[in-house]
């Protein structure tokens, strides 16, 4: 796997340092209000296991599954696959998610979990990469791991076709490779 990496975008030390600055972020934020910690699947499953335990504030966990993508491109149908399990009327919601890319499937998880009139919702991604975001797509994260370029990336839970994700880091994949 790592002959396809072009280039180590972002390694793994600067992942965890990062993740445990936001764990002590997101702890304060989330004082006295038990939140639900919503993991948007499959891609952010590496992230969410770092991220959740360095939360030290009580919290539950749930999880959501879309799909919307096939190979390299968003079909921009959001299909849900796993909706949450909690009752989440009344209660305080963090959205943990891998990638804001184009905004399409956030946006559409966003609105489709304030629909079951939480408390709050915010979000947290560990990247974000504002160059692709979709005409139309006003949302924003609350709080973000790295602002990333246009590139194509894998690891740290980030795929292309289901492969690359066990990647220690995040890395930018071989254009020729996909």
């Amino acid at each position: 796997m790592e002959k396809d990496i072009q280039q180590v975008l972002i390694s793994e030390k600067e992942i965890q340092d990062r993740i445990a600055q936001l764990g002590e972020v997101l702890s304060k934020e989330y004082e006295g209000k038990n939140p639900l910690v919503v993991g948007v699947l499959k891609g952010v499953v590496v992230f969410y296991a770092d991220m959740i335990r360095k939360l030290t504030v009580p919290c539950e966990m749930d999880f959501m599954w879309i799909s919307s993508y096939q190979g390299t491109d968003s079909t921009g149908s959001m299909v849900i696959k796993r909706d949450v399990s909690s009752d989440i009327k009344g209660r305080h919601v963090l959205i943990l998610e891998d990638i804001f890319d184009t905004g399409s499937s956030l946006n559409f998880v966003y609105h489709h979990l304030l629909k079951k009139e939480p408390a709050s919702i915010k979000i947290c991604t560990l990247l974000d990469k504002p160059s692709r975001r979709k005409p139309g797509i006003t949302l924003k994260a609350d709080y973000v791991g790295f602002e990333i370029p246009n590139a194509f990336v894998v690891g740290y839970g980030l795929d292309y076709n289901e492969y690359y994700r066990n990647l220690p880091y995040v890395g930018v994949l071989k254009p020729e490779l996909y």
